[in-house]
Protein backbone atom coordinates (compact mmCIF):
# COMPACT_ATOMS: atom_id res chain seq x y z
CA UNK A 1 0.00 0.00 0.00
CA UNK A 2 1.17 3.19 -0.49
CA UNK A 3 1.58 6.07 2.40
CA UNK A 4 1.27 8.86 -0.15
CA UNK A 5 -2.91 8.81 0.30
CA UNK A 6 -5.29 8.61 -2.94
CA UNK A 7 -3.64 7.26 -5.78
CA UNK A 8 -5.21 8.37 -9.45
CA UNK A 9 -6.00 4.99 -11.15
CA UNK A 10 -6.90 6.85 -14.61
CA UNK A 11 -4.02 5.01 -16.27
CA UNK A 12 -5.47 1.35 -15.22
CA UNK A 13 -8.93 2.35 -17.03
CA UNK A 14 -7.50 3.61 -20.15
CA UNK A 15 -4.51 0.46 -20.65
CA UNK A 16 -1.67 2.45 -21.29
CA UNK A 17 1.18 0.19 -22.80
CA UNK A 18 4.74 2.24 -21.98
CA UNK A 19 8.10 0.78 -22.65
CA UNK A 20 10.81 0.74 -20.43
CA UNK A 21 13.82 1.35 -22.00
CA UNK A 22 17.42 1.16 -20.37
CA UNK A 23 19.67 4.35 -21.54
CA UNK A 24 23.86 4.96 -21.19
CA UNK A 25 24.25 7.57 -18.05
CA UNK A 26 25.66 9.87 -20.40
CA UNK A 27 22.76 10.09 -22.17
CA UNK A 28 20.47 10.63 -19.73
CA UNK A 29 22.51 13.62 -18.41
CA UNK A 30 23.10 15.01 -22.62
CA UNK A 31 19.00 15.14 -22.27
CA UNK A 32 18.94 16.72 -18.82
CA UNK A 33 20.91 19.69 -20.44
CA UNK A 34 17.90 20.26 -22.97
CA UNK A 35 16.33 23.60 -22.33
CA UNK A 36 12.60 24.09 -21.59
CA UNK A 37 10.66 21.52 -23.50
CA UNK A 38 13.57 21.48 -25.97
CA UNK A 39 13.56 18.10 -28.56
CA UNK A 40 16.38 15.78 -27.58
CA UNK A 41 16.37 14.10 -30.70
CA UNK A 42 14.24 11.94 -32.75
CA UNK A 43 12.80 8.17 -32.37
CA UNK A 44 12.87 5.91 -35.46
CA UNK A 45 10.35 2.56 -35.25
CA UNK A 46 10.57 0.75 -39.05
CA UNK A 47 9.57 -2.43 -39.98
CA UNK A 48 12.61 -4.83 -42.04
CA UNK A 49 11.35 -8.28 -43.12
CA UNK A 50 8.66 -8.54 -40.38
CA UNK A 51 10.69 -7.43 -37.59
CA UNK A 52 10.47 -4.33 -35.87
CA UNK A 53 13.69 -1.64 -35.71
CA UNK A 54 14.16 0.88 -33.37
CA UNK A 55 16.63 3.68 -32.87
CA UNK A 56 17.40 6.69 -31.54
CA UNK A 57 18.74 9.65 -32.71
CA UNK A 58 20.43 12.23 -30.21
CA UNK A 59 19.92 16.26 -31.38
CA UNK A 60 23.07 17.53 -32.65
CA UNK A 61 23.03 20.45 -30.16
CA UNK A 62 23.48 17.46 -27.19
CA UNK A 63 26.34 15.75 -28.31
CA UNK A 64 29.01 18.00 -26.73
CA UNK A 65 30.33 16.37 -23.43
CA UNK A 66 32.17 18.78 -21.87
CA UNK A 67 33.15 16.51 -18.19
CA UNK A 68 33.44 12.96 -17.09
CA UNK A 69 33.20 12.62 -13.98
CA UNK A 70 34.18 15.45 -11.94
CA UNK A 71 36.81 16.26 -14.74
CA UNK A 72 37.12 18.84 -17.42
CA UNK A 73 36.65 16.85 -21.05
CA UNK A 74 35.88 17.81 -24.48
CA UNK A 75 34.16 14.83 -26.63
CA UNK A 76 31.17 14.03 -28.78
CA UNK A 77 28.80 11.71 -27.71
CA UNK A 78 27.57 8.99 -30.15
CA UNK A 79 24.19 10.58 -32.37
CA UNK A 80 22.98 6.91 -33.40
CA UNK A 81 21.84 4.59 -30.79
CA UNK A 82 19.63 1.59 -32.10
CA UNK A 83 17.22 -0.55 -29.74
CA UNK A 84 17.80 -4.00 -28.66
CA UNK A 85 14.43 -5.83 -27.82
CA UNK A 86 13.63 -7.91 -24.73
CA UNK A 87 10.50 -9.09 -23.86
CA UNK A 88 8.68 -8.28 -20.18
CA UNK A 89 9.10 -12.22 -19.92
CA UNK A 90 6.08 -12.70 -17.65
CA UNK A 91 6.82 -10.11 -15.48
CA UNK A 92 3.77 -7.80 -14.49
CA UNK A 93 5.84 -3.64 -14.25
CA UNK A 94 3.66 -0.55 -13.88
CA UNK A 95 5.04 3.08 -13.85
CA UNK A 96 4.12 5.77 -11.72
CA UNK A 97 4.18 9.02 -11.42
CA UNK A 98 4.38 11.44 -8.28
CA UNK A 99 2.96 14.80 -7.64
CA UNK A 100 5.19 17.64 -7.30
CA UNK A 101 3.39 18.02 -3.19
CA UNK A 102 4.57 14.78 -2.94
CA UNK A 103 1.35 13.73 -1.61
CA UNK A 104 -0.06 11.90 -4.59
CA UNK A 105 0.59 8.84 -6.80
CA UNK A 106 -0.98 8.21 -10.40
CA UNK A 107 -0.75 5.28 -12.44
CA UNK A 108 0.82 5.90 -16.02
CA UNK A 109 0.69 2.68 -17.32
CA UNK A 110 1.51 -0.82 -17.53
CA UNK A 111 5.07 -1.92 -19.31
CA UNK A 112 4.56 -3.59 -22.70
CA UNK A 113 8.02 -3.88 -23.94
CA UNK A 114 11.65 -3.47 -22.71
CA UNK A 115 14.56 -2.44 -24.98
CA UNK A 116 17.85 -1.40 -24.36
CA UNK A 117 19.48 1.75 -26.14
CA UNK A 118 23.07 1.06 -27.23
CA UNK A 119 25.18 3.60 -28.77
CA UNK A 120 26.53 2.35 -32.55
CA UNK A 121 30.36 1.81 -32.55
CA UNK A 122 31.70 4.77 -34.00
CA UNK A 123 35.44 6.78 -33.32
CA UNK A 124 33.18 9.27 -31.04
CA UNK A 125 32.04 6.48 -29.22
CA UNK A 126 35.61 4.76 -28.85
CA UNK A 127 36.73 7.90 -27.55
CA UNK A 128 34.37 8.68 -25.18
CA UNK A 129 34.42 5.36 -23.59
CA UNK A 130 38.51 5.46 -23.52
CA UNK A 131 38.21 8.50 -21.77
CA UNK A 132 35.39 6.98 -19.10
CA UNK A 133 37.30 3.68 -18.77
CA UNK A 134 40.98 6.48 -18.27
CA UNK A 135 39.00 8.13 -15.14
CA UNK A 136 37.62 5.01 -13.49
CA UNK A 137 41.00 3.68 -13.49
CA UNK A 138 42.80 6.05 -11.85
CA UNK A 139 43.72 5.09 -8.01
CA UNK A 140 41.70 6.75 -5.09
CA UNK A 141 44.78 8.34 -3.17
CA UNK A 142 44.35 8.47 0.83
CA UNK A 143 46.53 10.23 3.57
CA UNK A 144 46.13 8.73 6.90
CA UNK A 145 48.17 10.73 9.95
CA UNK A 146 49.36 8.43 12.53
CA UNK A 147 49.19 9.44 16.13
CA UNK A 148 52.87 7.09 16.97
CA UNK A 149 55.98 5.93 15.08
CA UNK A 150 55.78 2.77 13.47
CA UNK A 151 58.40 0.34 15.31
CA UNK A 152 57.30 -2.86 13.22
CA UNK A 153 60.23 -5.10 12.17
CA UNK A 154 59.53 -6.66 9.15
CA UNK A 155 61.61 -10.01 8.52
CA UNK A 156 62.70 -10.57 5.05
CA UNK A 157 61.25 -13.32 2.91
CA UNK A 158 62.61 -15.33 0.88
CA UNK A 159 59.74 -15.04 -1.94
CA UNK A 160 56.75 -13.08 -1.10
CA UNK A 161 53.39 -15.09 -1.59
CA UNK A 162 52.10 -12.87 -4.61
CA UNK A 163 55.61 -13.58 -6.68
CA UNK A 164 54.80 -17.69 -6.08
CA UNK A 165 51.22 -17.11 -7.38
CA UNK A 166 52.40 -14.69 -10.44
CA UNK A 167 54.95 -17.48 -11.26
CA UNK A 168 52.57 -20.45 -10.71
CA UNK A 169 49.78 -18.06 -13.37
CA UNK A 170 52.72 -17.34 -15.73
CA UNK A 171 53.70 -21.63 -16.31
CA UNK A 172 49.49 -21.81 -17.30
CA UNK A 173 49.09 -19.29 -19.37
CA UNK A 174 52.18 -20.24 -21.07
CA UNK A 175 54.80 -17.34 -19.63
CA UNK A 176 52.44 -14.51 -20.94
CA UNK A 177 53.15 -11.99 -18.18
CA UNK A 178 50.19 -9.30 -17.20
CA UNK A 179 50.93 -6.00 -18.64
CA UNK A 180 49.45 -3.16 -17.62
CA UNK A 181 46.06 -2.91 -17.85
CA UNK A 182 46.15 0.52 -19.46
CA UNK A 183 48.97 -0.90 -22.39
CA UNK A 184 46.28 -3.71 -22.79
CA UNK A 185 43.34 -1.28 -22.96
CA UNK A 186 45.33 1.16 -25.54
CA UNK A 187 45.67 -2.28 -27.96
CA UNK A 188 42.04 -3.62 -27.16
CA UNK A 189 40.36 -0.25 -28.41
CA UNK A 190 43.39 0.18 -31.54
CA UNK A 191 41.44 -3.73 -32.33
CA UNK A 192 37.99 -2.16 -31.93
CA UNK A 193 38.30 0.93 -33.87
CA UNK A 194 39.41 -1.79 -36.84
CA UNK A 195 36.47 -4.42 -36.00
CA UNK A 196 33.63 -4.10 -34.21
CA UNK A 197 33.63 -8.04 -33.20
CA UNK A 198 36.52 -10.45 -32.02
CA UNK A 199 36.52 -13.79 -30.77
CA UNK A 200 38.55 -14.38 -27.53
CA UNK A 201 41.24 -16.38 -29.38
CA UNK A 202 41.55 -13.69 -31.18
CA UNK A 203 41.98 -10.60 -28.90
CA UNK A 204 44.47 -13.14 -27.18
CA UNK A 205 46.68 -13.35 -29.79
CA UNK A 206 46.68 -9.09 -30.46
CA UNK A 207 47.15 -8.93 -26.83
CA UNK A 208 49.80 -11.70 -26.29
CA UNK A 209 47.37 -11.87 -22.07
CA UNK A 210 46.80 -14.17 -19.91
CA UNK A 211 43.00 -14.97 -21.03
CA UNK A 212 41.64 -14.73 -17.62
CA UNK A 213 43.37 -11.40 -17.27
CA UNK A 214 42.06 -10.61 -20.30
CA UNK A 215 38.45 -11.36 -19.78
CA UNK A 216 38.56 -8.86 -16.51
CA UNK A 217 39.43 -6.05 -18.45
CA UNK A 218 37.21 -6.78 -21.53
CA UNK A 219 33.99 -6.99 -19.10
CA UNK A 220 35.00 -2.91 -18.61
CA UNK A 221 34.31 -1.97 -22.39
CA UNK A 222 33.13 -5.07 -24.16
CA UNK A 223 29.68 -7.16 -24.59
CA UNK A 224 29.81 -10.92 -24.99
CA UNK A 225 27.14 -12.31 -27.72
CA UNK A 226 25.30 -15.28 -26.11
CA UNK A 227 23.45 -15.52 -29.43
CA UNK A 228 23.06 -14.43 -33.15
CA UNK A 229 25.66 -13.72 -35.95
CA UNK A 230 28.25 -13.04 -33.73
CA UNK A 231 27.46 -15.51 -31.07
CA UNK A 232 30.55 -16.21 -28.69
CA UNK A 233 32.01 -13.07 -29.63
CA UNK A 234 33.12 -9.32 -28.27
CA UNK A 235 32.16 -6.71 -29.00
CA UNK A 236 32.78 -3.17 -27.98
Amino acid sequence: MSDKGEMDLTGAKQNTGVWLVKVPKYLSQQWAKATGRGEVGKLKIAKNQGKTEVSFTLNEELTDIQEIGDKPASVKAPRDHPFTMQSVGGQTLAVFTESSSGKKLALEGTVVQRAECRPAVNEHYMKLKRLQIEESSKPVRLSQQLDKVVTTNYKPVANHAHNVEYEKKKKEDGKRARADKQQVLEMLFSAFEKHQYYNIKDLVDITKQPVIYLKEILREIGIYNVKGTHKKHMGA
